[in-house]
């Protein structure tokens, strides 16, 4: 993580590294690294939540906010924190802000069919883009964030930035590769969580089938636009069988 930020750091000349933000990654420890993404991912999530209704309360809000503390609580370095939020909207999806920012739609609990073990995946899945480094890269290898950064101070402007390209951006699919280690990740962490290992598959062959039935997308581009769903399935299955023969 530090090497990401270094290297943004280098791309981006002198004026960025006036940035708070960016000056701590620079000169500071990981821990220093982590406390700064925090603060560029709290400035996206004000903006995210003047594009998109946060739904604060009610069952939906609770119970991803019970999954994703139990998720959290086993999560290596203690210096992440994790926000869990709800969104208004019946397009099933979710994504993840650097820092630790995760948001699930209500159309997409629903698909779990609000089942806490298929949502400890989903979850999972997004916090693995976080700790892997991958929702870091997303923000900083725009071309418009690299613009930005020769020109200004990144933080406190990147507000702007996503009020521009849209939460749309962050909705996007991740390489294959990315997405495959964002399940493996993610498998593990169900398994930390004492949440069911077989929720992962069972999850992914539902969608399979919805999708060989045509159905998969008139109900979300969220799983569709990732790897193979059967491939991604036979992973999950493969993973929590080694992580269940490891105990």
């Amino acid at each position: 993580m530090c090497s990401l930020f270094y290297n943004l750091g280098r791309m981006a000349g002198p004026k960025i590294r006036k940035g708070k933000w960016l000056w701590q990654s620079l000169a500071g420890s990981e821990t220093d690294a982590i406390a700064a993404e925090y603060d560029v991912g709290r400035d996206l999530a004000a903006e995210v939540a003047r594009q998109v209704r946060v739904e604060s309360d009610g069952d939906a809000a609770a119970l991803v906010r019970r999954v994703g503390s139990r998720l959290a609580a086993c999560v290596a370095n203690k210096n992440r924190k994790f926000t869990f939020a709800v969104l208004e909207g019946a397009e099933p999806n979710a994504f993840a802000l650097p820092g630790g920012f995760i948001y699930i739609t209500c159309g997409l609990i629903e698909l779990c069919r609000s089942d806490h073990d298929e949502l400890a995946f989903v979850l999972g899945h997004e916090m693995a883009h976080v700790i892997r480094g991958h929702a870091m890269d997303r923000i900083v290898g725009d071309t418009a964030v690299q613009t930005l950064a020769r020109t200004s101070v990144v933080r406190g402007a990147l507000g702007g930035w996503l009020k521009r390209v849209g939460v749309q951006f962050l909705q996007s699919a991740y390489s294959q590769d990315r997405e495959f280690e964002a399940d493996n990740l993610g498998v593990s962490l169900v398994r930390a969580a004492h949440f069911d290992m077989a929720a992962p598959e069972r999850l992914l062959k539902r969608l399979y089938d919805l999708d060989r039935q045509g159905r998969l997308s008139e109900l979300t581009k969220y799983f569709s636009s990732h790897p193979p769903l059967s491939e991604r399935a036979n992973a999950a299955a493969q993973t929590a069988a080694s992580r269940t023969a490891s105990r």
